[in-house]
This record gives C-alpha cells, structure tokens and sequence, in this order.
C-alpha cells in the first residue's frame, strides 16, 4: 500500500510529522503503519553526513527497508531528509515498479528555525553545525511539476496536517489542496515562500564566502541578481542572518509574483541597511 515520503532541513519537524501520521492511519484504516528511518539503522548522523559514501550506503540500506516493507496491506512512511532529487526519483521508481501510489510530505521551515531546534536538541541528538548548514547548502526543494515529487502536500511549522487530504490523494487520487497556510495570500504561494527561503540563503552563502577573499569597498556578486552587494565593512553571519529575517518579514507581507526579482530586491536591502 502507500508510500509516505518525508522531505525537509534537519530538524524541521519530520519526525513529529510521521508519528502523527501513524497515529491517523492507524486509527482511522486499521492499517499497519511502519516508519522507517534514519533511527532505525542506529547510525550517527554527523558521522554519516560528513563522509558521501557512508550517507549513499545509508539511503541505499533506508530504499532496501522500503522494498522490503512496502505490501498490499501496510502503509510505510519514509522518515529521512530525503532531500536529493534524484534519490526521490529513484523512491519513485521503485513505488511505479510496485504499482504502489505515494505522496510527498515536505515540511518547510527556514534555516533558523530549524537550527533552533537543533539546538534545542540533546547534545546527542543535535547535528554538528558544520554538517547542519552543508545539508541545508545542499538540499533540492521538491516541486509538484516533477511526477516523483507528487502529490505534494507542504506544511508550514504552525500547519495541522491536512489528514484526509494526504488520504485521499493517496487511496482516491485527488490532488492535494492548496496550503491552507496561503489560501487568504493568493501571491505568497509554497512555491514564492521556498524561492524566498532558498534564494535570500545562497546570497548570503556568496557574501560570507566572498569576505575570505574581499576587502571593504568590493562589490560582492550574488546568485540569481544583476544588482551587486556593496560591502562597505566585514559583517559576520549573525548579522547577515538578522538582516535576512527582517527581508523575509517584509517580504511575505508584500509577496511578488516575480520570484525572479527576489535576489535583486535583497541586495537593495542589504545595501541600504549596510551602509
């Protein structure tokens, strides 16, 4: 039966996710529900997230668990970040090879948020913020024009997870409903509050990387902007990541439907809040 993709940051809340999930699906079908995750292979994430073939051989191990459990009769939801495309195309396959329908639960938070509840976390528990902010760098949004990454229900940190939708989609094949989060926002759609998300975070990579090599008075150039970041002093990441808070608060107030002008009206700010 279905496959529940889980898809996020570290530490976005995935897991809470799926645990309510288990507990609907359970109660409301009589179904078994198994969660299969990264818990269940006892690996240490930051071990496994610092070396690339250690994290292949985990997702591979995570695909083959899948497989194994995925029957006529049970539910699997997939509890990992799952956050590379082509491994959710290869999940993809392997559910149309079994003629098995899925769905995609991707839970969007910003960076800060989820570094803090990183930090919230047991010191056992909490991702190294090297490895945090590399898996944040790397990760591949999912999109609902891609057929691997639909149905795509996305939910916000304050969402209740739209139960009979997710079943629905899954055991009668109707698509998903907008966000309920942006139904009274027609512009600030998922998709402007991930390129907004994404965006404003690869300039701020490209500005704190710059400054290794830069001096005061450099025009920094950033991803996705013709418009250049005039770095009249050294500015260290919290001050970048407060700024970027402030542009996002303004931003989702007044969404744009040119989600291509979003870096460029960045760089404004930052250089008139710099100076």
């Amino acid at each position: 039966m279905p496959l529940i993709v889980m898809c996020g940051y570290p530490c976005s809340g995935k897991t809470t996710r799926a645990e309510e999930l288990k507990g609907y699906f359970e109660e409301s079908s009589q179904r078994k529900v198994h969660i299969v995750g990264d818990k269940g292979l006892d690996v240490e994430k930051n071990s496994v997230y610092a070396d690339s073939q250690k994290e292949k051989n985990v997702r591979a191990s995570l695909k083959a668990e899948v497989e194994r459990k995925v029957t006529k009769d049970d539910i699997v939801i997939l509890d990992s970040l799952n956050y590379i495309k082509g491994y959710r195309y290869e999940l993809f396959c392997l559910i149309k090879h079994t003629q098995t329908p899925h769905c995609l639960v991707y839970c969007l938070t910003s960076d800060e948020q989820s570094s803090l509840w990183n930090a919230s976390r047991e010191a056992a528990e909490q991702y190294d913020q090297e490895i945090f902010d590399a898996l944040v760098q790397r990760f591949e949004a999912p999109d609902s024009r891609n057929r691997w990454d639909s149905p795509l229900f996305t939910i916000l940190k304050d969402d209740t997870l739209p139960f009979e939708a997710i079943s629905d989609a899954l055991f009668k094949r109707k698509a998903p409903p907008p966000n309920q989060s942006t139904q009274s926002q027609p512009l600030s759609s998922v998709n402007f509050l991930y390129e907004l998300d994404k965006i404003t975070q690869d300039v701020l990579m490209a500005i704190f990387n710059a400054q290794k090599t830069s001096v005061p008075g450099d025009l920094i150039p950033v991803p996705g902007a013709t418009e250049k970041v005039e770095l009249t002093r050294s500015i260290n990441m919290a001050e970048l990541r407060k700024l970027r808070r402030q542009f996002i608060s303004y931003a989702k107030m007044h969404p744009t439907e040119n989600t291509g002008q979003i870096a460029n009206m960045f760089v404004q700010y930052l250089n008139k809040s710099l100076h």
